[in-house]
């Protein structure tokens, strides 16, 4: 898949009283495209993928795609612990129009290796879209291999992988293991630098929900190889990564966009909002940044 690099958003699914805030959502991927973020990414885990209905799920995949107008990529969040709605997600996201696919590993389950390549062989068989994997053993348990990765990105359509595991060596260790056009993205922004400098190409992020312009600063940045502009703007962000972290996400991260005015602040259960001492931080951060009024 071409242009697969840079600065990713792994958007949040505003709620109010309950309900997906639609109006909330379209006005979210307005301010991300007009930030110059390279791609969207609609109902991946930190849009609450596990707490939406299906018709939700489906729905919000719909909206991005209408809004995105092909201004942007969109990467349509379908992941699941079952291999079949897994599969029903890709292929209404692929008849929706979206771009290409993230999909988690199997939370719970705890597939072994060989259930995880089965698993996304279904999902890639299913569909002709372009499948990121989508490694975060932290949350899932289940750990895609450097050899279950490498025999993955054998598949036509298997096209990267969105590690979450925070360990660089592994960065170096797919490179090897996968073919040359196999692309690597981090999923910790905390990293994300020193991700690309081993030959990553981008970052699917959290934090650019809350600084969209500076994410994509840093990106193209390093990936232009000029790596002392992007550590300068690295240290810049990294208490905001650190906090944005600092309890469940998207806890945080909706607790600051609620603070800049662009949404609630509202999750599903079992999620709550982040506890008083979090708060603080997250305010001291936003106000360092010049983010609040």
């Amino acid at each position: 898949m071409k242009n697969l690099q840079g600065s990713m958003t792994a958007l949040i699914t505003p709620f109010r009283d309950g309900a997906v805030d639609e109006p909330a959502f379209v006005r979210l991927i307005e301010r991300q495209l007009a930030a110059g973020t390279h791609a969207i990414v609609p109902v991946g885990t930190t849009g609450e993928s596990a707490t939406v209905s299906h018709e939700e799920h489906r729905r919000l995949i719909s909206v991005a795609v209408e809004t995105a107008a092909g201004r942007s990529t969109v990467i349509a969040g379908a992941g699941s612990n079952s291999t079949v709605e897994a599969i029903e997600i890709a292929q209404f996201a692929e008849k929706a129009g979206a771009d290409a696919l993230l999909t988690v590993t199997g939370y719970y389950n705890k597939p072994t290796q060989a259930g995880l390549i089965a698993h996304f062989t279904a999902l890639h068989d299913a569909t002709g879209l372009p499948i990121i994997l989508y490694n975060v053993p932290g949350r899932t348990v289940a750990n895609l291999s450097v050899e279950t990765i490498a025999a993955l990105s054998k598949l036509p359509r298997i096209v990267g992988v969105k590690d979450a595991t925070g360990d660089l060596a592994r960065v170096a260790l797919q490179r090897l293991a996968c073919a040359p056009d196999f692309t690597q993205l981090s999923g910790e922004d905390m990293t994300a630098v020193g991700f690309n400098a081993m030959g990553g190409k981008g970052c699917i992020s959290v934090t650019s929900n809350v600084v969209p312009e500076l994410c994509a600063q840093m990106q193209n940045a390093s990936i232009a190889g000029d790596y002392q502009s992007a550590l300068a703007i690295q240290d810049r962000l990294a208490p905001l990564h650190d906090v944005l972290f600092a309890e469940t996400s998207p806890g945080p991260v909706k607790y600051a966009l609620s603070l800049m005015g662009l949404c609630s602040e509202e999750l599903r259960l079992p999620l709550v909002a982040p506890g008083d001492a979090t708060k603080a931080r997250i305010k001291s951060v936003l106000a360092r940044l010049g983010l609040l009024d």
